[in-house]
């Protein structure tokens, strides 16, 4: 009954997609040993079928931490506990094609009401695409798959703030240097009330957040929708999400599908914090209601994954980037976390390095829905981006935007191998009770992974160099696999070597990063679609092929 983690042969036939960047043409380098670690795919690997209850077994119950901060009046809490209103799928509407003329002209779209906007390059459908499109999923809650819930603790557990942190906050919005930046992204509800900015305090940006409603306002009047506003240096891009309006202005040579993606990731990590069932009630309650006050202490969040999407390609794939690790090894973690159940506990996911290393899910949740790259994503930022969760046992609601964007599950966070926090154990379940069963079960998978010194082999384990591939000239490459069968309900993912030399410095990376960029929005252009691309640039040789 239990899917198995299928090894793919690098050289296995089928469908697939990837960049690779080579040197210009030169005499062939000895041929090179093959990669000797397995870059296996994970399967969703599930549950056997849950155990009786035994009635008159007693388990010790712990509340989670109070979800509504101080602030929040008696009135909005009396609004947060009427009954959530019924649930629908979301659908997901297609973006328009982007104009080509970028000097100060304005994009907008007709306005319909009945969709929304569409997910991260919603312009490829066919299994063959090279970013594959997010679709938020049907919601689960008749099954008792997500809990519902008002705010997250999670705000309140963040680490005393660094002194560079504390300097974007504190970034004069006048200067030169604020304009300078590469890129900008501003959050604000439709009262033009600022609720986030990456550079610069919000109170400063009030009257600039403004004139951006303000634009938005009155395109609106004309039943249209604005999207996008180009001149000759920047773009500005425009997100609307229920109350929540969210605006990105990028210097980048990015795409405006791809900059409306990071904007969609910014809104899936609010809602993976609040619920969205939340937010809409909060502002159907009171249109001009500061969310940042649910926000507080959520900035840091924020501006990791902002970091993350200008510095992991894992976004721009909408895959997920795994640990290089033995087949063996692997399955062997996966039965150990496959043994280690409870009632209510749907998955259990193994991080280290931050990396995925595996997932077990809860048989019956995986013949309805599987948890999809974005989410993934969000928990590894929400994990990296604070080192409170080094300090123990951490027991908090948390939402998965595509999974169910108006329920709750309960997190149960730890680490492994303290005081190094590399390996990082992440138990979801439905029943805010089951604090002690839940940590019963850590207890034994780490009994386990101790028993078969499987924490000292990951903590050995290193990403591969592009030299193992045994390919002469090859300086870089990204592959993700296209060809997996259904049935076997895996993540998508992808493989990719370290950035060595040329690419070892920072501004060199972000070069390189770059150009995957250009590529990806070449052979995705909504004109002009490509299945392959063969561009020689001033310093290297690129291929994209899907």
């Amino acid at each position: 009954d239990w899917d198995g983690i299928m090894e793919r042969d690098n050289h296995q036939e089928g469908e697939a997609q990837g960049v690779k960047i080579c040197d210009p043409p030169s005499e062939s380098n000895p041929p090179v040993d093959t990669l000797a670690t397995s870059l296996s795919l994970l399967g969703n690997h599930m549950f056997p079928d849950p155990v009786e209850r035994n009635d008159s077994t007693t388990v010790i119950k712990e509340e989670p931490a109070d979800s509504l901060l101080s602030d929040v009046t008696a009135e909005e809490q009396s609004l947060d506990a009427e009954p959530h209103s019924d649930q629908a799928a979301t659908k997901l509407e297609t973006e328009e094609t982007e104009s080509s003329e970028r000097q100060n002209n304005v994009s907008t779209q007709p306005s319909d009401r009945g969709t929304e906007d569409a997910a991260i390059d919603d312009d490829q459908s066919d299994s063959g695409e090279f970013v594959v499109t997010m679709l938020a999923k049907a919601k689960l809650e008749e099954q008792g798959i997500g809990v519902k819930g008002r705010s997250s603790p999670l705000l309140e557990a963040g680490t005393q703030e660094c002194p560079a942190f504390m300097s974007h906050r504190d970034e004069d919005v006048t200067a030169d240097s604020w304009r300078q930046h590469r890129k900008h992204v501003f959050v604000l509800s439709e009262a033009g009330k600022p609720i986030y900015s990456r550079y610069g305090s919000e109170e400063a940006l009030s009257s600039t957040m403004g004139v951006m409603m303000a634009l938005v306002s009155f395109v609106q009047s004309g039943d249209n929708i604005i999207r996008s506003v180009y001149s000759e240096e920047h773009t500005v891009v425009f997100l609307q999400k229920g109350p929540l309006v969210l605006v990105c202005v990028s210097s980048s040579r990015q795409s405006v599908q791809q900059l409306r993606g990071e904007l969609l990731y910014v809104y899936y990590q609010i809602i993976s914090m609040l619920t969205q069932a939340s937010i809409s009630r909060i502002f159907e309650h009171k249109k001009n209601y500061d969310l940042r006050r649910l926000l507080a202490g959520s900035e840091k969040i924020l501006d990791g994954l902002l970091n993350l999407l200008d510095s992991d390609p894992s976004f721009l794939l909408a895959a997920v980037h795994c640990l290089p690790l033995a087949s063996s090894l692997r399955d062997s973690i996966s039965q150990i976390l496959q043994k280690a159940i409870t009632p209510n506990l749907v998955f259990s996911i193994l991080i280290a390095k931050n990396q995925l290393l595996t997932i077990v899910q809860e048989k019956t949740v995986i013949e309805d829905s599987r948890l999809e790259p974005a989410d993934i994503h969000l928990l590894l930022n929400l994990i990296g981006a604070s080192s409170a969760f080094q300090a123990g046992e951490i027991w908090t609601p948390i939402c998965l935007p595509l999974f169910n964007p108006d329920c709750y599950f309960y997190a149960y966070i730890s680490y492994l191998d303290p005081p190094e926090c590399t390996v990082c154990l992440l138990l979801l379940s439905t029943d805010k009770e089951a604090f002690y069963a839940v940590a019963e079960c850590k207890r034994k998978i780490e009994e386990a992974m101790v028993a078969q010194n499987s924490l000292s082999l990951i903590a050995k384990v290193q990403s591969y160099s592009v030299s193992q591939v045994g390919v002469s000239d090859l300086r870089h490459f990204m592959y993700k696999p296209f060809d997996v069968p259904d049935n076997y309900r895996q993540l998508t993912q992808f493989t990719s070597p370290e950035m060595e030399a040329p690419y070892s410095s920072e501004e060199e990376k972000m070069r390189l990063l770059d150009l995957y960029r250009y590529m990806h929005s070449r052979i995705h252009s909504t004109s002009r679609p490509l299945k392959l691309i063969y561009h020689v640039a001033e310093r290297e040789t690129l291929l994209a092929w899907v």
